[in-house]
């Protein structure tokens, strides 16, 4: 009987590790300023396949991201939102798509 339930209890392990094993989440600077900026900034990343959670906090000026690092990765991530118009650490908007930003969305570059 003992075995029988140190089995069962393994079996169980096993599989909440596999369900979590590609969820990873990570936090990057995101420059923005206002609510049109943080919608724009989390639609942008939960547009990348894999991304399952985005919040960014327009205080910090950090976002939050939860994806599943087998499809996806924090380099895809940052395109994307520089592709809005929104610099990060490795990526920066054209100046372009910035430039096309309502006015108060216009952060110091």
């Amino acid at each position: 009987m003992k075995t029988k339930v140190l089995s069962l209890v393994a079996l169980f392990m096993l599989g909440a590790v596999s369900l979590f094993a590609g969820n990873k989440t990570e936090k990057i600077e995101v420059k923005g300023n206002c609510g049109m900026c943080e919608s724009r900034i989390e639609k942008a990343a939960k547009s990348v396949d894999g991304v399952s959670k985005a919040d960014w906090d327009k205080e910090t000026k950090k976002l939050e991201v939860t994806f599943d690092d087998t499809k996806t990765d924090l380099d895809k991530v940052e395109v994307a939102i520089a592709k809005v118009g929104h610099d990060t650490p490795k990526h920066k908007a054209t100046t372009e798509v910035y430039d096309k930003l309502p006015g108060c969305c216009h952060y110091d570059r």
